[in-house]
């Protein structure tokens, strides 16, 4: 969420800062004029307060003098029913706020493209030349099932659509790239592992912004207040929820593997072939608490840990800067990691890696201890960054179509053969 503070000194500016960030019509106005009136109430308030206490010292010290009070404390409780009243209408005016905020999106950076949608994104870089081959190369829908490892029909049958049964070879590789990500983001990146719950509650998904805003896309288990966890962003974010942390722990730097859970409800008609967009899938995310003034620094840093996975993984790639329009919700800044599938003939996006500053750490109230003024000591809101690195199917894809064979058959690449047990191929089951 953005402050109040930011909000009423910037308001003029606002529409040139939300440009192209979707924001509803008329909703701006709408919390100028409802802060407008609470100031206004607040002000009443404290003045109701003040007098009233005033009044409490002055039958204070008339009941000491032996005087008659009677007066004074019939207009007490006038004052007492009147701020009551006030306090009231006070609360009605937040509750009126509250849902504006919890809607408006973060700011993006300065240097964010503009644009309205992904067509006015921007390529940063390209790592790697698109792979090419002597024969048509075969898109995963049709290679996976044809080596006897990608089962779509009985994964329909057992659940429904955009769910994949993985068989032999591909279960392998999939458990192989989950300890790949992992070792190399905690032995060589610096990360710290951990397992977090695979159901959140709604507090951990308001604070990272899933809540209220995308409500339909989430798996909700009735009559409880859990849901299925959507990305390991949520409950490794919430780790430090209500938390004030200690300026000398930053940066902290997490890394989980979980099963993600999406309804995708916001994505009819987009990617319904394969494996690219599940309801059920397995990710390695990567989560970065840090200080305002190191956020951006940390942000290329992630980027770049992500990016060393495609490398080594030998996968052709591209970074994308989002425009302003085709932004998270939360995100201040993100990049788009985005690989080359052959079967496909063009990129894919295999990760988001997102700073999202102070937004999210003031929905779920993560601060930081830092040295104020003087030496005394301040709390300050920490800022959040994550990234997928990397998501489980989205890789096993790229190493399906990328690696394909004239005969049929799939190399391994190099790097995960050893977590295969030093199998080298896929071959037809």
């Amino acid at each position: 969420m953005i402050s109040r503070d930011f909000l009423r000194k910037e308001f003029d500016r606002l529409p040139h800062l939300f440009r192209q960030r979707n924001v509803p019509a008329g909703a701006l106005e709408e919390w100028r004029d409802i802060d407008a009136v609470r100031r206004m109430r607040l002000t009443q308030v404290e003045g109701a307060r003040a007098a009233r206490n005033s009044l409490s010292q002055k039958i204070g010290a008339k009941r000491k003098a032996g005087e008659n009070s009677a007066g004074d404390e019939q207009l007490s409780k006038e004052i007492a029913t009147q701020t009551l009243s006030l306090e009231a209408e006070l609360k009605a005016l937040d509750e009126r706020l509250v849902p504006i905020e919890e809607t408006l999106p973060n700011i993006p950076q300065d240097d964010v493209p503009d644009g309205a949608d992904e067509a006015q994104n921007v390529v940063l870089k390209t790592w790697g030349e698109p792979t090419r081959f002597d024969f048509p190369p075969l898109a995963h829908w049709d290679l996976g099932p044809a080596l006897g490892i990608l089962d779509f029909e009985r994964a329909a049958k057992i659940t429904g659509s955009r769910f994949t049964v993985l068989k032999g070879p591909a279960s392998l590789l999939s458990r192989a790239l989950i300890q790949f990500c992992l070792d190399v983001h905690t032995r060589e990146h610096g990360y710290t592992e951990v397992l977090p719950p695979f159901l959140v509650n709604s507090a951990s998904l308001f604070g990272t912004g899933q809540l209220p805003k995308f409500e339909e896309d989430l798996f909700h288990l009735e009559g409880t207040d859990w849901y299925l966890t959507p990305t390991a962003e949520v409950p490794v974010t919430n780790l430090h929820r209500d938390e004030v942390l200690s300026w000398k722990e930053l940066p902290i730097s997490y890394c989980a593997y979980t099963p993600c859970f999406r309804a995708e409800a916001g994505a009819a008609g987009k990617d319904t072939r394969g494996m690219i967009r599940q309801h059920q899938f397995d990710k390695v995310e990567l989560v970065k608490f840090t200080s305002s003034q190191a956020s951006r620094e940390e942000h290329e840093r992630l980027t770049r840990d992500a990016e060393d996975l495609l490398e080594r993984l030998e996968l052709p790639y591209r970074r994308i800067a989002l425009c302003r329009g085709d932004l998270g919700f939360a995100s201040a800044k993100t990049y788009d990691l985005e690989v080359f599938l052959p079967g496909q003939n063009g990129y894919k996006e295999i990760s988001s890696c997102s700073n999202f500053e102070d937004f999210q750490a003031r929905r779920a109230a993560i601060r930081v201890k830092v040295e104020g003024a003087g030496g005394k000591p301040r709390n300050e809101l920490v800022h959040t960054l994550n990234g997928s690195a990397l998501p489980v199917g989205r890789t096993l894809v790229a190493i399906l179509e990328n690696f394909q064979r004239k005969d049929g058959s799939v190399s391994i690449p190099k790097v995960l053969q050893p977590y295969c047990g030093g199998l080298a191929e896929i071959r037809r089951l």
